[in-house]
């Protein structure tokens, strides 16, 4: 009798190994189901990691569809990155289009973690989600499920060949459309990562920030997302509907295609349509001007169907209504040039306002005295002269309407370690917010225990917004809802504060300067 009890414990202990055996072995390489079939990823921190997961497919021209397998899809490394002029040697026409990117703590077990949507950078040319400062790692361990995407870009995501009619006449906007289907696709098979369909939080900076703004605007997009975060992306996009379908048949034209023969569009290489493309954009549109507040080249149209109007003008469309929107800039943004002028002094600092503003120099000067009274020259020179105004009429319209609040940042914060003298500048919030702070290409040194401070804090505030809708974080005061009236900002800082209209004197001036 003892020695049969010692065989059944044998056996139990003997299965309960293998068990483990197999549990380890499914954690290093997680298997799961989703609408478009199994995906095997990596485990790693205490998160689950899926990357490079096709969400779509799509003739060129034409809005993506839905993309399935047989079998187990392995989806540990990031795949190539969407077909560009940049990057030429990472980026796949077809292959690096449709990818996404999912890290969470979590595979199927009920819970119901916010959703933070990641939309890369890069105007609507250029970019990738495949970026090592926006791994979701660190936002997953606090608790989020995040997805970042690849979409189509630049002449592959926007050539409008509406005029030719039939399944042409979504073609100006497909790019902004496979962003949507994304966002299908992430509430479809949220609750396979651990994620709440129903609280999803979109994000993006520079030109991902301007594609949070165009999907307020589109109807596709409706109920797709419940709350937006806006990143220096408050751009004006100009584009209209007549220019853009004269520029796709000055494009059609010149490949020596017709109505009749435009399929062949698919077989021509994209060497030739970025060479023709190029061309025709430069007679119609010319040159852009450096610096321009305005966006320019192939990027989204308000046609009235996918696109109800431009987003940033200063609003969004009627869609927008009930969506809390966080929103802000950094505060060198891209003038960031002066900070590395040894030799600027206040004679030169005097020529320099002269050049720029003529007899309005000294309003220049005073206004901005009067919202940074303890700003060096540098900063007087280096500030943001365009995004922060630009987002300040978008908050005020937008908090104009009611429906939902909005949270105005402006992020001042400089390493203690930027060698280069860069300042507060275009991007430095990316690394911040997703808690990845130590990057030698933002100048923040490993161990910096205060750059480890604000991406905490930075990040919490991220997380909050996305899972309830009040940014709140430890060390940060009670971020105030912005209104016109009070001009409620949080300044992001090494110690965070919040000021109201503090520079409203200093964006009148540079508002009328836009115009």
């Amino acid at each position: 009798m003892m020695k049969r009890r010692l065989t059944v414990s044998a056996i139990a202990i003997l299965l309960a190994c293998c068990n483990l055996f197999v549990q380890s072995a499914w954690a290093q390489k997680p298997v799961v189901s989703i609408s478009s079939g199994k995906i095997e990823g990596v485990y790693a921190k205490d998160v689950f990691a899926f990357k490079g997961i096709p969400y779509a497919q799509a003739e060129r021209f034409q809005p993506s569809t839905p993309v399935s397998w047989q079998g187990v899809r392995k989806c540990d490394e990031y795949g190539p990155w969407a077909k560009q002029a940049e990057n030429e040697g990472k980026s796949v026409e077809g292959a690096g289009d449709f990818l996404a990117n999912v890290w969470t703590s979590g595979l199927n077990d009920g819970k119901k973690r916010p959703i933070m949507f990641w939309i890369h950078g890069g105007g609507f040319s250029v970019g990738s989600a495949n970026a090592d400062p926006t791994d979701g790692v660190a936002l997953a361990q606090k608790g989020a499920v995040v997805v970042s995407i690849n979409h189509r870009l630049d002449v592959m995501g926007f050539l409008d060949l509406s005029e030719f009619g039939g399944k042409w006449e979504k073609s100006v906007n497909v790019g902004m459309l496979d962003i949507v289907n994304a966002l299908r696709w992430t509430k479809q098979n949220a609750e396979a990562f651990g994620g709440d369909p129903d609280n999803i939080t979109i994000f993006g900076e520079s030109g991902g920030g301007g594609k949070v703004g165009t999907l307020l605007c589109m109807p596709e997009a409706k109920g797709l997302f419940q709350k937006a975060i806006i990143q220096s992306g408050a751009k004006i996009n100009i584009t209209t509907s007549e220019v853009s379908k004269q520029l796709g048949k000055n494009v059609v034209k010149e490949l020596g295609l017709t109505a009749e023969t435009l399929d062949r569009i698919q077989a021509i290489s994209f060497d030739s349509l970025l060479t023709v493309s190029r061309k025709c954009q430069a007679e119609i549109l010319g040159a852009r001007t450096p610096g321009s507040i305005k966006m320019w080249g192939f990027c989204p149209t308000a046609d009235g169907v996918t696109l109800l109007q431009q987003p940033y003008t200063p609003g969004f469309s009627s869609l927008a209504h009930n969506i809390p929107i966080m929103i802000g800039t950094t505060f060198n943004e891209l003038e960031r040039k002066f900070y590395t002028d040894k030799s600027l002094d206040q004679a030169k600092a005097d020529g320099i306002l002269k050049s720029r503003y003529g007899d309005d120099a000294q309003a220049y000067a005073n206004a901005f005295r009067t919202a940074y009274p303890d700003g060096s020259l540098a900063d007087m020179l280096g500030t943001d002269s365009n995004i922060r105004t630009l987002t300040l009429a978008t908050a005020d319209a937008k908090s104009a309407e009611g429906g939902a609040p909005v949270y105005v940042y402006l992020l001042r914060w400089v390493s203690d370690f930027d060698a280069e003298g860069s300042g507060c500048y275009h991007s430095l919030d990316i690394p911040l917010c997703f808690n990845n702070p130590y990057d030698e290409r933002y100048q923040v040194k490993a161990g910096d225990p205060k750059a480890a401070s604000i991406a905490d804090r930075m990040s919490d505030l991220w997380l909050s917004f996305a899972r309830d809708g009040k940014p709140v974080a430890k060390g940060v005061p009670e971020w105030t809802p912005y209104t016109k009236a009070n001009g409620a900002t949080l300044i992001l800082d090494n110690e965070c504060t919040m000021k109201s209209n503090f520079d409203r004197k200093l964006q009148d001036f540079l508002y009328q300067k836009l115009k």
